[in-house]
């Protein structure tokens, strides 16, 4: 009965072809107008999973206290020298700072003038007491440069030492780096090429790579969420500002971009550059093989238009019912391409080798009322079970899955409408031939005979492969780590993989909310203490411990060294004579101790080049000068300013830091920074199972991917069994016997056991971009092995000879060409998804061809 009703509902969509045809032109024109102006795409990865989740829920309260620490454009300074670093920083900040129009906030997170001050109180005593020694050590040579901030004060300190070698009074051992690094300068400067000094790294050593080698800028930026790219325009205004910048245009230094905003933009651009391309390429690809299985233009261009319209009544309905396309349903376009595009295959080609017993316009409505009538069926149960495999996932908490499912879903409804409503309408305007003689594959006839010989050793060795695959599956690791998907080669992940080693700019902590300031000190000193942790940051880490004896070290040194540091009247700025003359004089005081020094000591390199500067042109001995000294006044305020460290509590630490940690109600935040790299899964899983104990309200990014990973693979397990239940409902209706079911779901469950042995062998990593394979392989694997099934119900002797074999055939090669497109894209996760769904497909086409055929029980060719 449903197939004679299909039957004459194709036969009169061909009568009422052209009414048919602007019904669906209309409909199609106003999916256009609806998916333009309400259709758009995120590629925010918070938004793939349901909100009702528990870690999520306390992921998004978090994020929801604490707004100023999400969707971050944050540039990261690269400099030769620390202090040119901190004046582009500064530079940059300034600029940002007063482009209102695309930023909410600037911050220099290392650079306040509370942690400037209180920097040495944050060493511990031993460090301390190091640095403050040798500081005084060289109070003479301070206090001679604060005097006279220049070329000549440097020059003439170092004729001092001379004279201190000399009389046995210099104990130049723990200046060996200071002066090789005047060495270095001073012989650059000599040649021609002189070089900022950094008295940064002179006077402070090795403590200045403690704050590690990148400088900051945190911005937060104006969103526009009407724009492909929503921090474009902030984007953009901070590499104009960049480019301006002195030390930048001297090649000094190196800005690079990163944070939140910067890689969701360019994930988005790497996305839907793939996604568009891909889908031209597919439609190109499609139409080869359309051309190779159907032979003729009359019934291809009909196809291209079905697909088309059908394509844009779902992109209607995805802008009607989601609204939003994350960056796994916006993959719904290619895979409809991929699937739908079998349904019309079927119908075509089954079409072709219809022999009507008419001619003409009556012979095409014979043949079509034929092909419906023998495929109708076979096609609306294919339909209904991918539909299924794809709408059991939209219940499910992960909602990247549960829109592309939704949207697939209907879309296949939307394919199986369009093939037998659409696409009749149009064979009948365009008229192709019927009556193709090699519809099938007429020399497949002996391979099928030998399937059926060789059928117990086929089945066993499928057997095999199952049991394999089966064994597999415990084995299978899924990657929940959004950074993994994403493109390595952009900026904003190059340069987040450098700050990674650092714990504290890593992106990977667990985050705890204490109700009390009392309560966060017990947990950082708690977390602080587990294997794998580095830190645990809260208010009160921002006020320097062992207070007293730290400030009395400090302030025993500055009785020493400010009366030095603090000048009256410095010496006028000296001309190139006065360089090259005191350039001349401290190379004579440091020749008359040559004799004395190791032939290594950098005092020789520093009195040949000092010889050679005396004879400089003055042009080159202001450079000179200009170089030497041009950080050194601000080295000299720092150290002062340090010098006057007070007492400072918890009150004292300023509010752009205190808002990071404390609430107004006095909730206070813990941030608990994992030790080593993150970067390896088991690492992350590792660390979220050590801080995990301490609470269960502990949230935070490594939290979140791991529980984000454990909710993803529940969605699919519980979503893989409801949709081969819901399937084996829809064929227990349709065909009626629970053996048929069986031939029908065997061979789908085969080729999930064999796409699992694939995945290790390759190896492949499942995460959240590429497990939607699971559904792709339900819906592909349904249709393929319903039309065989059906077939041999309805008594085709020779199931690899038959037209359904050609149009199963070409339906795996346009399939195969949309998902070879994703597997070309240069967005990682968009990638993966394309080879695993080709691992999948090879794997059910394998099932299809050569499984189904021997399984199927011998009345097919046995018969014959």
């Amino acid at each position: 009965m449903i197939s004679l009703l299909i039957g004459r509902l194709i036969v009169l969509c061909a009568k009422r072809a052209y009414l048919v045809i602007a019904l669906f032109m209309l409909l199609a024109g106003v999916s256009v107008w609806v998916s333009v102006t309400h259709l758009g795409v995120t590629t925010d990865t918070d938004k793939m999973l349901s909100g009702k989740l528990a870690w999520k829920k306390r992921s998004d309260m978090l994020g929801a206290l604490f707004p100023q620490k999400d969707n971050l454009l944050v540039a990261v300074i690269e400099a030769d020298l620390p202090e040119e670093g901190r004046a582009t920083a500064r530079a940059l900040a300034a600029k940002l700072a007063d482009d209102h129009e695309h930023f909410n906030y600037v911050r220099l997170p290392d650079d306040t003038p509370y942690l400037n001050r209180n920097g040495l109180m944050f060493l511990d005593a031993k460090s301390l007491s190091k640095v403050l020694d040798d500081t005084i050590a060289a109070q003479p040579f301070l206090g001679a440069l604060a005097a006279d901030p220049s070329a000549r004060g440097l020059f003439d300190s170092l004729g001092l030492i001379a004279e201190g070698v000399k009389r046995g009074q210099a104990n130049l051992g723990g200046f060996q780096t200071a002066l090789n690094g005047f060495a270095d300068n001073l012989q650059a400067a000599a040649d021609g090429h002189p070089t900022p000094l950094s008295w940064q790294r002179l006077l402070a050593g090795n403590l200045t790579d403690l704050a590690g080698r990148y400088q900051f800028v945190v911005t937060q930026p104006k969103l526009d969420y009407g724009s492909f790219q929503p921090g474009g325009g902030a984007s953009a205004s901070m590499r104009a500002a960049m480019k301006d910048l002195e030390y930048v245009r001297s090649g000094n230094v190196h800005i690079y971009m990163t944070g939140e905003v910067q890689i969701d933009d360019e994930e988005f651009a790497t996305v839907a550059d793939g996604m568009v391309i891909g889908l031209l390429g597919s439609l190109a690809l499609v139409t080869l093989w359309l051309t190779l299985a159907v032979h003729t233009w009359r019934v291809i261009v009909p196809i291209v238009i079905t697909l088309i319209t059908g394509l844009l009544l779902t992109t209607g309905f995805a802008a009607v019912a989601v609204g939003t396309l994350n960056l796994i349903s916006v993959a719904f376009a290619i895979l409809f391409v991929g699937i739908a595009v079998d349904f019309a295959i079927q119908f075509s080609v089954r079409l072709r080798g219809q022999h009507p017993t008419q001619t003409g316009e009556a012979g095409l409505e014979e043949a079509l009322f034929k092909t419906g009538e023998e495929t109708g069926h076979q096609i609306l149960v294919a339909a209904l079970a991918t539909a299924a495999g794809f709408l059991a996932f939209t219940p499910t908490a992960f909602l990247g899955v549960a829109e592309l499912g939704l949207i697939a879903g209907v879309g296949m409804l939307v394919a199986f409408v369009c093939t037998l409503v659409l696409l009749p309408a149009l064979l009948r305007v365009f008229r192709p031939r019927v009556d193709h003689p090699h519809a099938g594959y007429v020399f497949m006839e002996p391979v099928d005979r030998m399937i059926r010989h060789w059928r117990k050793p086929l089945l066993a060795v499928f057997a095999i492969l199952a049991v394999t695959g089966a064994a597999l599956i415990p084995g299978l690791k899924f990657d929940g780590d959004p950074l993994h998907t994403k493109d390595p080669k952009s900026e904003g992940m190059k340069t987040l993989h450098l700050l990674m080693a650092n714990p504290v700019s890593s992106p990977y902590s667990a985050e705890y909310l204490a109700p009390n300031l009392d309560a966060a000190k017990a947990m950082a000193d708690r977390a602080a203490k587990l294997p794998g942790v580095h830190d645990a940051m809260w208010l009160g880490s921002y006020v320097p411990e062992d207070q007293d004896t730290k400030l009395a070290l400090i302030q025993d040194a500055a009785q020493i060294l400010l009366p030095g540091l603090v000048v009256q009247t410095r010496r006028p700025a000296p001309d190139a004579a006065a360089v090259k003359a005191s350039a001349g004089t401290a190379a004579a005081a440091l020749g008359g101790i040559l004799d004395g020094l190791a032939a290594n000591d950098p005092l020789r390199r520093i009195q040949a080049a000092l010889a050679r500067l005396a004879n400089a042109p003055d042009a080159l001995a202001m450079q000179t000068n200009d170089t030497l000294v041009r950080f050194l006044p601000a080295q000299l305020d720092t150290l002062k300013d340090v010098l006057s460290a007070q007492p400072v509590t918890i009150k004292d630490v300023p509010d752009v830091i205190r808002r990071d940690y404390l609430l107004p109600d006095g909730r206070a935040l813990v941030e608990i920074h994992p030790s080593g790299l993150m970067s390896s899964t088991n690492a992350l899983h590792r660390f979220v199972k050590t801080v995990q104990p301490l609470s269960p309200e502990v949230a935070g990014s490594a939290v979140d991917i791991v529980e984000s990973a454990k909710t993803i693979v529940g969605a699919f397990r519980t979503a893989a069994i409801s949709a081969i239940v819901m399937i084996a409902i829809i064929l227990f209706i349709a065909l009626r016997k629970i053996l048929d079911v069986g031939l029908v779901l065997a061979p789908l469950l085969l080729s999930a056991l064999m796409t699992v042995i694939l995945i290790d062998a390759v190896p492949e990593t499942l995460n959240f971009a590429n497990i939607i394979a699971l559904p792709l392989l339900l819906g592909v694997g349904v249709s393929f092995n319903i039309y065989f099934v059906m077939n041999w119900r309805d008594g085709v002797k020779f199931p690899l000879a038959s037209p359904t074999a050609r149009a199963v055939l070409f339906s795996a090669l346009t399939t195969g060409t949309a998902f070879g497109s994703l597997a070309l894209s240069h967005h990682p996760g968009t990638a993966s998804m394309g080879r695993l769904l080709l691992l999948s497909l090879g794997c059910t086409l394998l099932a299809t061809l050569v499984f189904v055929p021997a399984l199927l029980p011998k009345r097919a060719i046995d018969a014959e």
